[in-house]
């Protein structure tokens, strides 16, 4: 396994829509579990594809170290759906592709996920709570959105200053990056 640069913002491909998986295959396989070694080497619970630079559909999420999560077992979840979202959760949240920012965003409390397992089985979920919000943060990604997009322009005018540091790659982190100063590059 091995631990792959994290895209940050200001990078193309955080803004791009991944397409779905048609089969899991051994480099499929082996994105999956490196992105479970990149996520943990990180700290982070959740990560997707784009933010390695991949446009795939795949998403892995490792919530055990939190309290009230430690039961679930880690989880990856390619062509993940949406259905039927319910009420809403105002929680604070951070990314690893947006290090050091951390704000409020409004999310879905409740609603049935539909994917397909690394064997490509169909699965069906009820979910709700912070591991729906890690879940839905996860798949805004798969869409090009981040968290930032849900926050207020008062919340991002906030946030400016440290946002411009991260587009020039001025910080500093536990992890490979790519910014978007190593892209232009």
């Amino acid at each position: 396994m091995a631990v792959l640069p994290i895209y940050t913002y200001g990078a193309p491909v955080l803004r791009e829509k991944a397409r779905p998986v048609k089969e899991v295959t051994d480099d499929v396989i082996r994105l999956i579990m490196d992105m479970f070694e990149t996520m943990h080497k990180a700290g982070g619970i959740g990560l997707a594809a784009t933010q390695v630079g991949r446009l795939e559909r795949i998403i892995v999420i490792d919530v055990s170290d939190i309290e009230e999560l430690k039961e679930v077992k880690p989880l990856t979840i390619i062509n993940p759906e949406v259905m039927s979202p319910e009420g809403t959760l105002k929680m604070e949240e951070g990314c690893l592709s947006i290090p050091d920012i951390r704000d409020e965003v409004v999310r879905a409390d409740a609603f049935k996920l539909r994917y397909r397992d690394t064997s490509f089985r169909s699965v069906e979920m009820e979910v709700r709570g912070m591991l729906g919000r890690v879940i839905l943060h996860e798949i805004d990604h798969l869409n090009g959105v981040l968290f930032l997009d849900h926050l207020t322009a008062a919340q991002l005018r906030n946030h400016s200053d440290e946002l411009k540091k991260i587009e020039r790659g001025d910080m500093e982190v536990s992890y490979p990056v790519v910014t978007a100063v190593d892209i232009a590059a």
